[in-house]
């Protein structure tokens, strides 16, 4: 198979400044909050609703992208969405009043769910060899934007307000918007499939519900869907709960939160590249390679966190090298989890498949920081961030072993089910079957 051409590393590194921007867009809210709150002079419960909002149209929303993405083109989509980015967070900076900004504020959500295309988009750029470790240079962009949002509103905010910040993230949303309507060109669906990607012209396939359908019966992909749910729980309980964990109960000053969490911000980033390229090395010798690799990171993750939150509070450098170790295996699961997707899905479902997984992780990132708290409120955030972290790893780390048993058959069928394709393609063309 050739290898990716230098147009398709611009599409990536076009995506990646995307979904940088696009999730230091959706994190600001959180340093903006005593700002916007003073503004509008609301209360935390008040403030609490405007992410919620968002957090709702988004799971809302990832069905109806899944279905257009796999029956529209992708890249123009994604344009809308971009767009779509910049001129809600335009209005939700003018909004006047709490009420509009709350509406504005959950329009905002609209664009959070779409990512399944551009996934689905790069697949075709992409063959299932290379996969996990580009999907690995694409999601750095979560915790990389986590601090790009960070220092965006702890830099500006004084200086030109909250307002003046979303207008300064809106505007980039809608050059983007350009930037991908006309610099990124649709593929067809399966084009970097080994057993298409010789053929010169392949059929459209677009959505279809008996397709879609056939999505719960692919028995490795109905595990991933379950452990979708869980496998949100560590991430969010630590992104909402750590910061004050190690104010309120390891006694860190701000400037030493921020000296902690910073490095263990980028180690963290760099584990989704690192997870995703061994995700593929081990994907080269066997078909079960990325769910190992998944299972394995998880089950030495929980029993790092474990250690690391036994260490003296006193002790904060030891502290801080065991969390960067530990942040490193925390996201290896996520890009092979994607490129798993891909490897059992028809190119006409992967958005749709992408979209159910994506749903379903909204219900547990909406879960876990409420039962983290209602934990903490009983015994400790100590107690609920180690049981919550511990005990999903090692459930999600089940799901995974379950999943490397199952999903070489499925592998199988959709390589017999694209080999089909290849063989009726050829022969529309009048050439020699393979």
């Amino acid at each position: 198979m050739s290898r990716p051409s230098r147009y398709a590393w611009f599409v990536v590194a076009v995506f990646f400044t995307f979904m940088l921007l696009h999730q230091a867009d959706k994190l600001l809210i959180g340093p903006l909050t005593e700002p916007i709150m003073r503004t509008f002079g609301i209360t935390k419960t008040q403030m609490g609703a405007v992410s919620t909002g968002a957090l709702i149209v988004g799971a809302i929303l990832y069905p109806i992208w899944g279905y257009l993405y796999d029956r529209y083109a992708r890249s123009k989509l994604l344009a809308l969405a971009s767009f779509i980015w910049g001129s809600t967070t335009w209005l939700n900076a003018i909004a006047p009043n709490y009420g509009t900004f709350l509406v504005t504020r959950a329009s905002t959500g609209i664009d959070d769910s779409s990512y399944p295309g551009l996934y689905s988009l790069i697949a075709d750029y992409f063959g299932p060899r290379v996969r996990g470790r580009v999907y690995g240079i694409l999601q750095l962009t979560g915790p990389l934007g986590y601090l790009l949002g960070m220092i965006l509103a702890l830099m500006l905010r004084d200086v030109i307000g909250w307002r003046g910040v979303f207008y300064i993230t809106g505007s980039l949303g809608l050059l983007l918007a350009v930037v991908i309507f006309f610099g990124v060109r649709e593929m067809p669906r399966g084009r970097s499939e080994p057993e298409l990607a010789d053929l010169e012209q392949i059929g459209i396939y677009r959505f279809n519900w008996k397709t879609a359908l056939g999505l719960f019966r692919i028995r490795s992909l109905i595990l991933l869907f379950i452990q979708g749910f869980f496998g949100v729980f560590p991430w969010n309980t630590i992104t909402y709960w750590f910061f004050y964990y190690l104010e309120a109960e390891r006694g860190y000053s701000s400037d030493a939160v921020l000296m902690t969490m910073a490095p263990a911000v980028l180690v963290l980033a760099s584990g989704y590249l690192v997870g995703g390229s061994l995700g593929d090395f081990f994907f080269r010798r066997t078909p079960r390679g990325r769910m190992l690799v998944a299972s394995t990171a998880v089950l030495i993750g929980a029993v790092l966190l474990w250690i690391t939150m036994g260490i003296p509070a006193e002790n904060q450098l030891l502290f801080l090298v065991m969390l960067c170790i530990t942040a490193l295996f925390i996201p290896f699961a996520a890009p092979n989890v994607t490129s798993s997707i891909y490897d059992v899905t028809l190119p006409e479902v992967r958005s749709t498949a992408a979209a159910v997984q994506y749903f379903i992780e909204s219900a547990g990132a909406a879960t876990a920081p409420l039962l983290a708290g209602i934990i903490a409120d009983r015994y400790t955030l100590h107690d609920a961030i180690l049981w919550i972290c511990v005990s999903t790893w090692i459930l999600c780390a089940l799901f995974f072993f379950a999943a490397a048993y199952l999903v070489p058959r499925d592998i199988r069928t959709l390589r017999a089910q694209l080999q089909e394709r290849a063989e009726q393609e050829r022969a529309r063309a009048g050439a020699p079957a393979a």
